[in-house]
């Protein structure tokens, strides 16, 4: 041989070859070798390649102080001797992996909501160095210069002019961005015409800020011109269908023509949704002077910061940033929120969109571990509740040599086999569910993240985890019997795996126990709500909305008299909103008790004469407008109760004919109105101003209705409408739903909170179950003995759930003070809340305990009328 021969591969391949076949196969592999000398690398290469190859069972030498390493035959048996012990009990099996998947399925689909509800617009680039601009609207010249607000006393709705003066003012700031609330549009394409809401004016930096997905168009300028409007993927579709949009014009308000210059869709786990957004250049073309008006209240403000700027730094130049840009800062402050708290952590006022509620977060996680705990409980009961019956197994496989090791692997790895066929079920259970979840929370849950590579790996070791937990006890403790004990019967369980058991049924009906209460709290507000007095009447009122349209407000007398005309209708009247809608501010001055004049900014209702009788209010001083009073619509002004404490006086009586200013109006207060919740029971009722309303400054009609076929008698004043008003929509809603759709969100929660609570009953009751099995198995002599001596099955059932009453009064005590903690904070987020009486108690009390004794007596029952001959017959 010509070539050396590389030493380093055959030292490797003597060193763990069997000394038996060594001189054998280095024979032949140098014989190998040398037909593949005439490529020396390629021979080389193949030699190292086929010593790899070698080292494999059967050839490798065996190691002192140890067995063969070939294990695959012992394993394939344990494996097999598993299956079989799993179809064997198919009863007990089903039980163990429905009750386990059914757990781990609940608790996945928690996760991918709460995963859904932290993720909102973390799918922005800049999520992290992106913030917001609070306002703070104080009382003039009462307000301390340079003094700090707590977040609940700022809004996010502010002026347009502190965009500006940030980008010139610091530094750090990169980009700014605007955009006003929403108005209602009347929008007109090839004879489709439609009252869109939602529309705003936005500045053309939107796209510098958020990422958005942008279907058509281009984002730099597509909101630079006046005139022009981007839409919503889901607009775009509603009037130009498949059709291409980009250049197309959009007849609004059928005045002007709007350019459509961009299609975009904003992801569903964004903070706030627009359908479409004008270009705020359009804005400035029309009222030039609210973009240096400080005090003017309509825009919200997003900036990002350079990528080293420190937020603290702008912060702690606040106040000599707004002496530099504002004449009176005693009255006005701004604080800065971050992006990544607009949505579960802001407590600031006129949000933009819906926000998530942080304790119902927290309440959703302590169920998700609930469900998971019990799951777990339930497992390990139903495994310890088996592995009894299994003890002779044990017992007569120890007596014919096998050893302790064997049984403690022969038990991990059923074990294992069970929660590995429990997570792959929980998995199907998943997707199955997944879109009635949807359903339930009325909104897209993405489960992409879900089902990653790293997560299965993770779900893999969590179910392996899980298997040789369960199966600790039935590998640890019964293997260790000795066999002479347990097959003469006189074995028993250890104390401490009797206390392990009581401690996990106390735990399981705390938890249970806790899950009721809260579900029965939840419900009980959510009536609480619905049932409490609103101080009005909202039912059988149809909302006409016409947008603010100024052919209707014309004609407002005409509209009104022609649907007049129908014999269903007994009252009408016009507003500029309605209870539940959204509300403006007003900076209105009245006379105090010193003579001042104290400024506050109470919300505003711009209404009619019969709109207070019309929605059964009640004038609790002075008197309501009049049409017999020709000054009321020019200098008259009503208020409710709250208001009259705010300007600080101790009666409604006391504010009758004191003075006002308000939006360029002077006057005298007429009426005290009776407090009524115009908006949701989460907050305290608020000042309040009811302004008279002209025609040009309302947007709806209220019509209150005595009717028996509602559909007929809406579509009957839908053609009145069309007679009155052609040229625009009937838009109609019935204010009772439109008011409770603020109470949508907790609906929800209610729902989604009730069925992952009944799913963590059922979970528990298997587990329950489990224990019984074990219960009446370890007691089975005795009650053979009992029915012997007469006893009858009622006495046997009592006395086998006897124990089971102690740990679950055990458990109430536990459980009632861990409740009264957890739900006392849910209920904080209402002003308006019930008390927890101790009947939520007693109910959740009782269905626990009756659940658990039904449960509990499909075994009880059948263990008491089993016949003793069967139970004693070994004896």
């Amino acid at each position: 041989m010509n070539q050396k021969v590389p030493q380093w591969p055959l030292r490797f391949f003597r060193w763990f070859c069997n000394p038996e076949y060594v001189e054998d196969i280095e024979g032949d592999l140098l014989e190998r070798f040398d037909r593949r000398v005439k490529d020396e690398k390629s021979a080389r290469w193949l030699l190292i390649l086929d010593v790899f190859k070698l080292f494999r069972p059967g050839i490798i030498r065996s190691l002192e102080g140890t067995q063969k390493l070939n294990y695959f035959g012992m394993i394939k048996n344990y494996y097999k001797v598993s299956i079989r012990n799993i179809l064997r009990n198919k009863t007990f099996s089903m039980l163990n992996i429905t009750g386990l998947s059914v757990g781990i399925a609940s608790c996945l689909l928690i996760i991918i909501y709460v995963k859904n509800e932290v993720s909102y617009d973390k799918f922005n680039a800049k999520y992290d160095r992106t913030y917001r601009v609070l306002h703070y609207m104080g009382v003039k010249g009462l307000v301390e210069p340079d003094k700090t607000f707590p977040v609940s006393d700022h809004q996010v709705w502010g002026n347009a002019p502190v965009a500006d003066a940030m980008l010139e003012f610091f530094t750090e700031v990169e980009h700014v961005a605007r955009f006003t609330s929403d108005f209602d549009w009347l929008i007109e394409y090839k004879g489709k015409r439609f009252q869109e809401k939602g529309i705003a004016f936005a500045d053309s930096t939107m796209y510098q800020i958020f990422d958005w997905n942008w279907i058509a168009g281009d984002p730099e300028t597509a909101l630079t011109k006046p005139n022009s409007i981007i839409l919503s993927k889901e607009l775009a579709t509603k009037y130009f269908g498949n059709e291409n949009p980009i250049g197309e014009f959009l007849l609004m308000d059928s005045e002007d023509l709007f350019e459509v210059t961009a299609v975009y869709d904003i992801p569903a786990n964004a903070h706030f949704d627009y359908p479409g957004f004008i270009s705020m250049s359009t804005f400035i073309k029309r009222r030039p002077e609210i973009f240096t008006a400080w005090g003017y209240v309509d825009f919200y403000t997003y900036f990002t910061l350079s990528e080293n700027a420190n937020i603290e730094n702008l912060e702690s130049q606040i106040g000599k940033f707004l002496k530099t840009y504002t004449e009176d800062t005693a009255w006005y402050y701004i604080r800065y929120e971050a992006l990544a708290d607009a949505y579960l952590n802001s407590d600031a006022t006129r949000q933009p969109g819906p926000v998530g509620n942080q304790n119902n977060i927290i309440l959703f996680i302590s169920v998700a571990i609930f469900i998971l705990s019990i799951a777990c409980i339930n497992f390990m009961n139903l495994s310890t509740a088996r592995s009894v019956e299994r003890a002779k197994e044990v017992a007569i496989r120890k007596t014919i040599g096998s050893q302790r090791r064997s049984i403690v692997l022969q038990f991990l790895l059923e074990s294992s086999l069970l929660t590995f066929f429990a997570f792959g079920f929980a998995g199907v259970l998943v997707a199955l569910a997944h879109p009635y979840l949807e359903v339930l929370v009325g909104k897209s849950l993405p489960t992409q993240w879900l089902f990653t590579l790293s997560n299965s790996l993770i779900a893999i070791g969590i179910a392996l985890a899980l298997g040789l937990l369960s199966g600790s006890y039935p590998a640890f403790i019964i293997s260790k019997f000795k066999p002479v004990k347990v097959l003469k019967g006189s074995f028993k369980t250890s104390s401490e795996g009797t206390l392990l058991r009581k401690v996990l049924v106390v735990l399981q009906f705390s938890l249970s126990i806790i899950l009721l209460v809260g579900t029965a709290v939840v419900f009980d507000q959510l009536h609480f709500l619905r049932a409490y007095d609103k101080g009005f009447d909202s039912e059988q009122i149809l909302v006409i909305d016409y947008g603010w349209d100024n052919r209707v407000q014309g004609s407002l007398d005409y509209v009104k008299s022609t649907l007049a005309q129908h014999p269903d209708v007994e009252q009408i009247a016009a507003s500029r909103a309605t209870p539940g809608d959204f509300l403006p501010n007003a900076g209105t001055g009245i006379m105090d008790p010193t003579g001042e004049t104290a400024w506050h900014d109470p919300f505003l209702y711009e209404i009619d004469e019969s709109f207070i009788p019309l929605y059964g209010m009640e004038i609790v001083a002075g008197r309501n407008y009049s049409k017999n009073f020709l000054t009321d619509s020019s200098s008259s002004l009503i208020v409710n109760e709250t208001a009259v404490e705010l300007y600080g006086y101790s009666s409604p009586e006391e504010i009758i004919g004191k003075k006002y200013e308000q939006w360029e109006r002077k006057g005298e207060v007429i009426g005290v109105e009776k407090d009524f919740n115009f908006l949701s029971q989460h907050n305290k009722v608020e000042p309040m101003a009811l302004r008279y309303s002209t025609s040009s400054t309302t947007s709806m009609l209220s019509v209150k209705l005595n009717s028996k076929n509602y559909l007929k008698t809406v579509s009957e004043l839908d053609d009145l409408w069309n007679k009155a008003a052609p040229y625009y929509p009937f838009v109609s809603r019935f204010n009772d739903a439109n008011f409770n759709k603020q109470y949508e969100a907790d609906a929800r929660f209610g729902n989604v909170f009730s069925v992952f609570s009944i799913l963590a009953v059922f979970v528990a009751c298997l587990g329950l179950f489990g224990l019984t099995i074990y219960s009446t198995n370890q007691r089975a002599k005795e009650i053979g003995i009992r029915k012997v001596l007469g006893a009858s099955t009622r006495t046997i059932v009592t006395i086998l759930s006897y124990d089971f009453v102690k740990l679950f009064l055990i458990a109430l005590i536990i459980a009632i003070p861990i409740s009264i903690y957890v739900m006392n904070n849910w209920l904080q987020a209402f002003a308006y809340r019930i008390e927890m009486g101790w009947e939520v108690f007693a109910l959740a009390a009782f269905a626990t305990l009756g659940i658990s004794l039904i449960t509990m007596s499909f075994k009880t029952v059948s263990a008491a009328r089993s016949n003793p001959v069967d139970i004693l017959k070994d004896e």
